[in-house]
């Protein structure tokens, strides 16, 4: 199987890459897209044509975002750490859905744990996602060619997912640690997703959006990469926009993209933000961590 390349790169922007793109009809749903890469994501589908809900915690902020967007974006509540406004947020969802973009993250959090004891990292990038991607299956199943986006990050190389321990509840939390963890998820995730629901005509993909000064870097001391790495947000949302809705990625689907090109896989930490680590697209573990975020969800 050949790695996907495209002719966008590091320093492609979301509007380049869907420059031509005609997403006229089409739904989209982009999580955590009041602030950072999210609303560049949100801006760069609804300029291409489609009607793109910002799934977001705080809705006056996600609707003074759409006013900035335009008519084709509106605001929806999600809170990622809590089922309950998952489920709501799945319940006021009707018709096909041929996009959802699992932007929103939290990064290096103190030590938290939901109300069922969920690791909160863990919780809000993964399991929230989880629990809302397969709320809304039946929806992207309509669609019949729906794209499901997984934002990962580089981090990931720091730790597999440790099944006998997602929550730390023998090891000693570490920020860095769990993020890690949870980006690992991301990228599971899609493969898991990618696999299960390719008969419905849903390809699944995940990325590394790059190093972009953001809200995110708020609980790890801010921005620290060097110049040479920095990405402005319209470049961190390229290879989101490019998984869903380039028709270069048509039928793509269960793999990890970087600077808008398939990564390579690894067997070492590469040191830097390229790669993907195997045990990151391993069809088992993918397999292992979807079995257990189902009962997760529904025990919780």
């Amino acid at each position: 199987m050949s790695a996907i390349k495209t002719p966008f790169g590091f320093h492609s922007t979301a509007s380049e890459v869907l420059d031509g793109v005609d997403l006229s009809g089409k739904r989209a749903v982009v999580t955590g897209a009041s602030s950072g890469i999210g609303v560049e994501t949100a801006r760069a589908l609804a300029a291409a044509g489609a009607e793109v809900v910002l799934a977001v915690r705080d809705l006056a902020a996600g609707e003074r975002t759409a006013s900035t967007i335009g008519p084709r974006a509106s605001a929806a509540v999600l809170d990622l750490a809590d089922l309950d406004s998952v489920r709501a947020f799945v319940r006021a969802w009707d018709g096909p859905l041929d996009i959802l973009v699992n932007n929103a993250g939290i990064m290096a959090t103190p030590e938290q744990h939901t109300a069922q004891g969920w690791e909160l990292q863990f919780a809000v990038n993964h399991l929230g996602h989880h629990a809302l991607a397969t709320g809304l299956h039946r929806y992207l199943a309509a669609a019949g060619a729906a794209r499901v986006v997984s934002v990962s990050s580089s981090a990931h190389q720091g730790s597999p997912v440790i099944f006998d321990d997602l929550h730390f509840a023998f090891r000693h939390y570490d920020p860095g640690l769990a993020y890690a963890q949870a980006k690992t998820a991301n990228v599971l995730f899609a493969v898991g997703a990618g696999a299960r629901w390719a008969a419905d005509g849903i390809t699944a993909n995940s990325l590394m959006p790059g190093a972009i000064a953001t809200g995110l870097q708020r609980h790890s001391g801010g921005f620290q990469n060097p110049p040479e790495e920095a990405k402005t947000v319209e470049q961190g949302a390229a290879t989101s926009v490019l998984l869903a809705a380039s028709p270069l990625l048509e039928g793509i689907g269960g793999r990890y993209f970087v600077d808008c090109n398939e990564a390579e896989v690894l067997d070492r930490r590469s040191g830097d933000m390229s790669g993907v680590a195997r045990y990151a697209i391993d069809p088992a573990n993918a397999e292992r961590l979807w079995e257990v975020s189902e009962e997760m969800v529904a025990a919780g």
